[in-house]
């Protein structure tokens, strides 16, 4: 069985990066999109990024910037991995100058197409909802999941996991990896370090499917 790959989005505070780190993470969001209520400076970030341990991946959360805006953010900040929840395009994604997780909606009528139309190195499936981008919160349709993971690899599961669903969710998904957020969350921003450490916990040790 492959460990589940596990990354914390919405940082906004170093106690929370620096917990989430020494908890074992793969990976660190932070959203730079200013409509987001998880919206971080890039300076910021690029002062709670210095203060993590190694082998921690920095991924930078957008939505519909414009490519400069982009990699400026990433240079000030000291990225890794851009994660794209916008109407971005293929070509867009192909400019980008570090490794793209391209977010896609979990929307009745998905387009399958566009797992072979996009360059990137994994795509993440969110819930949909018409009102929103960037993250709804709200857990999606597992069962249209779990179709697409059985045809692409590199499929990151989002949308309102915490310790209540998310070894439900893997389960019944069987992802590359979990992107969890609110699901362990005080208030937007802020972390609940209880809910951080049980959602790990769950995930490195869920039984084997039999």
């Amino acid at each position: 069985m492959q460990p589940i790959r596990i990354k914390i989005c919405g940082i906004t505070r170093e106690e929370d990066a620096l917990t989430a780190a020494y908890l074992g993470v793969d990976a660190l969001g932070f959203i730079f999109a200013p409509k987001s209520p998880r919206y971080i400076e890039p300076e910021i970030a690029a002062k709670i990024i210095a203060a993590l341990p190694p082998f921690v991946s920095r991924v930078g959360v957008f939505v519909d910037a414009d490519e400069e805006t982009v990699v400026r953010t990433a240079r000030i900040a000291g990225l890794d991995t851009l994660q794209l929840h916008g109407s971005e395009t293929p070509e867009f994604c192909s400019r980008m100058p570090l490794p793209v997780v391209k977010a896609l909606g979990l929307r009745p009528d998905f387009d399958y197409s566009l797992l072979e139309a996009y360059p990137v190195a994994g795509i993440l499936l969110d819930s949909w909802d018409k009102g929103l981008q960037g993250g709804s919160g709200i857990a999606g349709d597992w069962n249209l999941a779990r179709r697409i993971t059985d045809r692409c690899r590199n499929v990151i599961l989002a949308g309102g996991l915490g310790p209540s669903n998310v070894e439900s969710a893997v389960e019944a998904v069987q992802p590359y990896g979990v992107d969890l957020n609110s699901g362990v969350e005080i208030m937007p921003g802020v972390k609940n370090p209880h809910k951080m450490r049980d959602a790990v916990r769950i995930i490195r040790h869920r039984r084997p499917l039999p």
